[in-house]
């Protein structure tokens, strides 16, 4: 059963949580008076569609349905997860909360994305006040995996761990917070440093450029390529720095700031951060971003490490395709990090997709991690690839796999990859032999693997012969 995701303001964290939900399979209805909500949602989904699938090695649930809804109530009902994402009131927090509760079911979480408020705040005068809590992500919502959630002391045991398993179910890290604290954790972190530019700017110390320097060639996925105040420009929307420090400048006299005097210091940050990133769109900027995040996310996957790790465990959650008569190995889009100073996709990422090819095919026969784990496994000893067409990042390309040959301790692999008009755009043919893990040399695979095999030997036996196999280089197409 296909869940719902109701999504109550649709700025830039709202769009980017219709796009998370979204994009991993959830229905999602938005409510949004704006008049260029549905326009600016859209557009952070096409940054969405072409980032977040890079991250993964296998394809995400099919895409769900976006409606953008007329009111409040049209946009909660059956939702299994309802995420607030209005200005930083408390008012309007509340006003907004009394219409979600009157129309939204009971088992649904009621999550807010707030910055700053404790759950208890956010609470007061609520018809189920237990419903609320904090879950507060990181721009962009649809590609950075931490959300901090807060809990009152009222809500029910039970429901930090029904929201860490929603969340989580999406590809997300939940930090659970174990008290309730003005600013959560991050963003503690995230304000000290902040408040801290201020001055430096203030006293004439530094200009944004500089201290974004000094950042960006230091520490963090984020600010290593963007620094503090590129980051918060983005945060800003299509408007920048001038509209996220109008936005967000009045929590700046809050108690725990303690920084006064703001006008003429946001007009000066304002401008300064114009000369710095203003020759760029937000648009261009957030693909610069995401680009880069995506690239190093990858890398941390490799490792495991960190974000990576998080992409693995949702990777490893995702379906491995089904046998079938000439099963398709591989469905994915082509990464950024894929593509070279051609414009297309590299040729070692061609042997990296056929590659991935025959892992799946391998899991098919029974040679999956299990099996190499108890000490067997198959090698590459030969490969040959014909490129035929060119693919570009961010396309889809899918791999079908033919049994050329499979006997022994030999198995000949045929992989036809197809671009996204479904036109043939290389081949690979590979041997593989079974080896033995311990002693480092060929050997017989088990009963079982080698039975498996052959059901695809015979399958294949009567198939048209494969163009292009046996192919020595040089030979004309």
């Amino acid at each position: 059963m296909i869940r719902k995701a109701g999504i109550i303001g649709g700025g830039v964290i709202g769009g980017g949580w219709a796009a998370r939900f979204l994009l991993n399979g959830w229905n999602v209805s938005v409510y949004d008076p704006d008049p260029e909500a549905q326009r600016k949602i859209s557009e952070v989904l096409a940054n969405a569609r072409r980032s977040l699938p890079s991250l993964y090695d296998k394809p995400l649930p099919a895409e769900g349905t976006l409606t953008f809804c007329e009111t409040i109530a049209e946009a909660v009902a059956g939702a299994a997860w309802i995420q607030e994402s209005v200005p930083e009131r408390l008012d309007l927090k509340h006003k907004i909360y009394a219409q979600i509760q009157e129309h939204a079911p009971g088992e649904a979480v009621l999550g807010s994305s707030t910055l700053g408020f404790k759950p208890s705040e956010l609470q007061q005068g609520a018809i189920h006040p237990q419903q609320i809590l904090v879950a507060h992500p990181f721009n962009p919502v649809y590609l950075l995996p931490l959300v901090e959630l807060v809990l009152s002391a009222i809500a029910p045991a039970a429901t930090a761990e029904q929201a860490s398993k929603l969340l989580s179910s999406i590809g997300m890290k939940p930090l659970l917070i174990r008290k309730e604290i003005d600013a959560h954790i991050a963003d503690r972190f995230l304000e000290a440093v902040w408040r801290e530019g201020l001055w430096l700017i203030k006293d004439d110390i530094a200009t944004t450029e500089e201290i974004d320097d000094a950042i960006r060639y230091g520490f963090g996925l984020r600010w290593a390529q963007m620094g503090l105040f590129e980051t918060f420009r983005i945060a800003g929307g299509e408007a920048g720095m001038k509209h996220f420090l109008g936005q967000f400048g009045p929590c700046l006299k809050w108690p725990w700031t303690k920084l006064m005097d703001v006008p003429e210091l946001i007009e000066k940050i304002a401008g300064q951060s114009d000369a710095q990133s203003g020759h760029m769109s937000i648009r261009e900027l957030e693909r610069l971003r995401d680009d880069n995040l995506v690239g190093m996310m990858r890398a941390l996957k490799q490792s495991g490490s960190g974000a990576g790790g998080t992409i693995n465990a949702h990777e490893s959650s995702l379906l491995v395709p089904e046998a079938a008569e000439l099963p398709v190995t591989v469905t994915r889009q082509v990464p950024q990090s894929w593509t070279d100073y051609n414009g297309h996709m590299n040729e070692a990422y061609y042997l990296q997709a056929s590659s991935q090819a025959t892992d799946c095919f391998m899991e098919l026969i029974g040679a999956d991690a299990a099996y190499i784990a108890s000490g067997s496994s198959y090698f590459t000893a030969e490969t040959h690839i014909c490129h035929l067409a060119e693919v570009n990042a961010g396309e889809q390309i899918s791999i079908t796999t033919q049994v050329l040959a499979g006997r022994g301790k030999k198995m000949q692999l045929f992989h036809r990859m197809f671009g996204p008009d479904g036109g043939l755009v290389a081949t690979c043919e590979t041997l593989q032999l079974h080896m033995d893990l311990k002693t480092r040399a060929t050997s017989l695979p088990s009963g079982k693997v080698a039975a498996k095999l052959n059901t695809y030997v015979k399958a294949h036996a009567n198939m048209l012969p494969a163009e292009g196999a046996g192919r020595y280089v040089g030979q004309r197409i």
